[in-house]
């Protein structure tokens, strides 16, 4: 009679028929009584359903075949689809050491890793991709399978007790237990235990005989060999016990298979509950994070901690980040995977008392108690399912199992989702550094580029966010606070120190119901201040935390630069403004006005400058234009301002200065300084009015408009400073009346260009001063200005300087 047994099931080829392949292969598995198998056979249904869904893109065939005639009895699940042309992927390996995971492939390497045999299967319509598992001990029983062995029937209970020393040699053998199996104690005792067990392990990441006699506590079954080399099935009881001196031995009671009742504790509520609810959790398509903090509340919830973490393998390798919390998680980012949560631990492990074995550990976790499972995969550990407690001695070995029984369910499928989360991640990482750094460029105001960073990240990353600023002296305070509810701002503030007191990383921030981060703005090894976030999440994840500490370092680069700009700004700021006079020098019966608009962008000094200021009886003004602009220009017009000042006041004529600065110039061996200067000086008369005595160096003539409106040109052109040597000038002198208006103007008055014509073509600059009857100093130079300005649309690209005086009244002698 054929006893094989079969279940079958199709599907269409969408992205949810792995989903739905998990469920039914569970589900059968449970009415055949095979759930020591689920696991790895549900791992090996959803790769291979997920490759014939991705590669084929056809409807999918499920079969489950058990076949308990076979020797060993053996179960096969078959997946087929209707794409016999499309090869099948290369096997490639989870984990490769030589790059990133391999995201195709897989399936097909779980297979030659949790599969006894696999193949494929062609015909002309379909491909069939079959795994074969051999049926092993350890799990519950179907009823039609045999025994491995046959067992001798017992006359009654018998437990046994073997004591077993640190090194896995038994010590105590007593009579049950030479009764159960055979061996008297002067044979057993002695020998070394894995010679009496014949140990085996389910799935690839079980623990081995070693591992397990260093639990506290194991329960389980496992095969014992006779003196005549049969091997008899029993259930032992595990348990590890300190003796004297200190040496912790293990200790089994071992009973027959089918008294393992007697042996086996009420279902653990922690094992058989979160088991059942990361199963169901597997079997949802929902988002990565959500699995995680859907993981990791179960966990802590089941074991009574007070606080569970799912710790993940940072991508730069050496730290795990946190990657989902609940209970009392907040505030932490990642663990240094050293000590208990070494990478290179494959076992569950039970800290009764951190303080006493990994301090910075206990600090970071807040936490003295601490229970822990790896997520292991491909011989890898990816990750620790960790769950946490203030209190000392809050856990025993017992919980270990429990861990290790949900990491087994979740590493894999952990993985898989992982690897395509840190795809998406880092592609977004990528955009949005892109956008702040394009936000963040060419902005030179500290407080502005603080604005902008609480922005980038509220509410994207956080509810609030602070920003701390730390100047050149080393002054810090708070520049910015923004809330994802703009009407907290206000409360935010004031919540927050405005000048900590302390170093940043110090400061205890106020306690809410947010978690407080705070990442330093660091580069070239100094500090600029902090970025301080208030999340409602418990966990930030290694991704958000990478990506911020990179924002942090752009935003510390870009105030680096704005400091340094502002400093310079500043300190070029009051060498400009040194080059002008800092007030004009008062005239009695003279107005005078001054228009002075440099063309480059936030400067304050150009190529053009100015002066007016008295000399004994008189007065002297200068106007000037510098070929060329910068630093370069600067310096001539420094030079040029004070020396005309300088000679002035030693009593040289108008003459004598224009002759002794264009030695100065050519002096400086510079071939490319050339100067425009015009430089007068105004004599009171007794009579009243003033006598001008001007001269014109390469300059535009200055006009004089009369009291009657006629225009007059009151100086010749001469030859330009800083051309030739033993060059002699000239002066011309005329007489000022009252309501007579004397303007010097720079060229950049006129040749203010508007297409192919100057604002000056035509005399234009004469009639306009020919229409300010009446007008004060000020308003005749309001108007010029005002006509330069509006002579074209386009903003003028040279500087402009103009000097009004008026003759007011009769002046008086100055004394």
């Amino acid at each position: 009679m054929d006893t094989t047994r079969v279940s079958s099931t199709a599907f269409d080829g969408t992205a949810h028929a792995p989903a739905h392949a998990r469920k039914f292969v569970r589900q059968v598995l449970g009415e055949w009584r095979l759930s020591q198998l689920a696991e790895d056979a549900v791992l090996l249904t959803s790769e291979l359903v997920t490759n014939a869904v991705v590669h084929a893109g056809t409807g999918v065939e499920l079969t489950c075949r058990l076949d308990v005639d076979a020797v060993p009895p053996t179960l096969e699940i078959e997946v087929g689809d209707h794409h016999p042309a499309r090869a099948l992927p290369k096997a490639a390996p989870v984990l490769s050491s030589d790059g990133p995971p391999s995201t195709s492939g897989r399936g097909l390497a779980l297979a030659a890793l949790l599969a006894d045999a696999w193949g494929v299967t062609y015909t002309k319509t379909t491909k069939r991709v079959w795994v074969r598992m051999e049926l092993g001990e350890g799990g519950e029983p179907h009823e039609a399978v045999p025994a491995a062995v046959p067992v001798e029937p017992l006359d009654g209970l018998r437990v046994g007790v073997i004591v077993v020393s640190p090194d896995g040699v038994v010590e105590s053998w007593n009579s049950e237990a030479e009764q159960l199996l055979g061996h008297p104690a002067e044979q057993a005792v002695g020998r070394a235990l894995k010679e009496l067990v014949a140990w085996r392990g389910h799935g690839p990441y079980a623990l081995s005989l070693t591992d397990t006699l260093g639990l506290g506590r194991w329960r389980g079954e496992v095969r014992m060999r006779r003196p005549d080399g049969r091997l008899v099935p029993v259930y032992v009881s595990h348990l590890r016990s300190q003796g004297h001196g200190g040496v912790r031995r293990a200790i089994w009671m071992v009973v027959a298979r089918e008294h393992r009742y007697v042996l086996t504790p009420p279902a653990a509520p922690m094992r058989h509950e979160a088991g059942r609810r990361v199963k169901e959790l597997l079997d949802r398509d929902m988002p990565f994070g959500e699995l995680l903090d859907t993981i990791a509340r179960i966990v802590q919830v089941s074991s009574g901690g007070d606080a569970a973490y799912v710790l993940l393998a940072s991508e730069s390798g050496g730290r795990f980040g946190v990657a989902a919390g609940a209970g009392a998680a907040r505030g932490l980012v990642g663990v240094p995977a050293t000590g208990v949560l070494g990478a290179d631990r494959t076992t569950p492990a039970v800290v009764d008392d951190l303080l006493a074995s990994d301090v910075e550990l206990a600090e970071l976790l807040r936490a003295r108690s601490l229970a822990c499972a790896p997520l292991v995969v491909t011989g890898e550990v990816i990750g620790f399912l960790v769950v946490t407690a203030a209190q000392a001695g809050r856990f025993d070995e017992e919980l270990t199992v429990s861990l290790r029984h949900v990491a087994e369910q979740v590493a894999v499928p952990l993985q898989r989702e992982r690897l395509a989360e840190q795809d998406r991640a880092h592609r977004g990482r990528l955009s949005f550094l892109a956008e702040a750094g394009e936000l963040l460029a060419g902005v030179h105001d500290e407080e502005l580029i603080a604005a902008l960073t609480a922005q980038l990240v509220v509410p994207k990353i956080a509810r609030w966010a602070a920003v701390y600023l730390t100047d050149l002296t080393g002054m810090t305070r708070l520049a910015h606070v923004w809330h994802s509810e703009e009407c907290n701002n206000a409360e935010l503030r004031g919540s927050l120190p405005a000048i900590p007191r302390t170093a940043l990383s110090e400061v205890s921030w106020p306690v809410g119901p947010e978690t407080v981060l705070s990442f330093p703005l660091l580069t070239q090894g100094r500090s600029y201040g902090a970025l301080v976030i208030g999340r409602a999440e418990q966990a930030l994840p290694l991704e958000l935390a990478d990506l911020l500490a990179d924002l942090c370092r752009l935003v510390a680069l870009n105030l680096h630069t704005a400091m340094l700009y502002t400093r310079q700004a500043t300190t070029s700021r009051v060498l400009q403004r040194s080059l002008l006079p800092m007030r004009v020098a008062p005239m009695p019966g003279l107005e005078s006005a001054v228009v002075y608009e440099p063309a480059g962008e936030g400067a304050d000094v150009g190529g053009d400058f100015y002066d007016l200021f008295t000399v004994g009886d008189h007065w002297c003004f200068a106007l000037g234009d510098v070929c060329g602009s910068g630093p370069e220009a600067a310096a001539v017009t420094g030079l040029a301002r004070h020396a005309v000042r300088l000679l002035a006041k030693e009593n040289y004529t108008v003459a004598d200065i224009l002759d002794r600065l264009n030695q100065a110039l050519l002096e400086e061996g510079d071939d490319d300084r050339f100067l425009s200067l015009l430089c007068g000086e105004l004599t009171p008369l007794p009579q009243g009015g003033a006598l001008c005595t001007v001269a014109s160096a390469g300059h535009p003539p200055p006009l004089l408009r009369r009291a009657d409106g006629r225009v007059e040109t009151v100086a010749s052109p001469q030859l330009l400073l800083g051309i030739e040597t033993g060059a002699r000038f000239y002066v011309e002198t005329f007489e000022m009346a009252q309501d007579d208006v004397l303007l010097c103007v720079t060229d950049g008055v006129t040749e203010r260009r508007d297409g192919d014509r100057l604002l000056d073509d035509g005399d234009g600059l004469a009639r306009l001063l020919s229409g300010c009857e009446g007008l004060s100093a000020h308003a005749v130079a309001e108007r010029v200005r005002q006509a330069v300005e509006m002579f074209a649309d386009e903003p003028s690209q040279d500087d402009v300087a103009l000097l009004v005086i008026k003759a007011s009244a009769a002046l008086r002698q100055v004394r």
